[in-house]
């Protein structure tokens, strides 16, 4: 297999207020910006779709059934304990397969200097070739979680399209 010839990427915001428009999407724009300079440093074309959507179930899964038609999928918010924190239980069954290593290892890292970090239920995985993963919805948190995940972005394409780069 080859990697495709411009990855297709979408950003979605799940949060009901900036849905709504009570405030604008801060943590969207961030992970567009390190998915561009990721993307970019790889030497890979990119086209770069964003949505922000409530925290709702229904529209998540609606916008997740064009994920064969998309090689990155990244989620910002909904990933917390409270009552309408649902990005984690619309992803997780619809997952291939499942790469806690990365959310465990930014939750360890993050958690020892904010115990809050700890609660997040943030997951990662593939939907058949289309590499997902769910990040909380604190600007603060995207910078943490989008640094340690462009670190492995390009290794988990090769990998992903079986491409021995060893």
């Amino acid at each position: 297999m080859t990697l495709p010839e411009v990855f297709k990427v979408h950003v979605i915001t799940l949060s009901d207020r900036a849905h709504s428009g009570v405030y604008s999407d801060l943590s969207g724009p961030v992970v567009v910006k390190y998915v561009k300079d990721a993307i970019a440093d790889a030497g890979w074309k990119y086209e770069i779709k964003t949505t922000v959507i409530p925290d709702d179930a229904v529209a998540l899964q609606a916008i997740l059934k064009e994920a064969p038609m998309t090689d990155l999928i990244i989620t910002t918010g909904g990933t917390g304990i409270g009552p309408r924190d649902i990005t984690p239980d619309v992803v997780r069954p619809l997952l291939t397969r499942e790469i806690p290593g990365i959310m465990e290892q930014i939750r360890v890292k993050y958690g020892t200097k904010n115990p809050k970090a700890l609660l997040s239920r943030a997951v990662a995985g593939t939907i058949g070739n289309t590499l997902i993963y769910t990040l909380p919805g604190s600007v603060k948190a995207v910078h943490e979680y989008m640094a340690e995940i462009v670190k492995t972005m390009e290794h988990t394409f090769y990998m992903l399209y079986g491409i021995d780069k060893h």
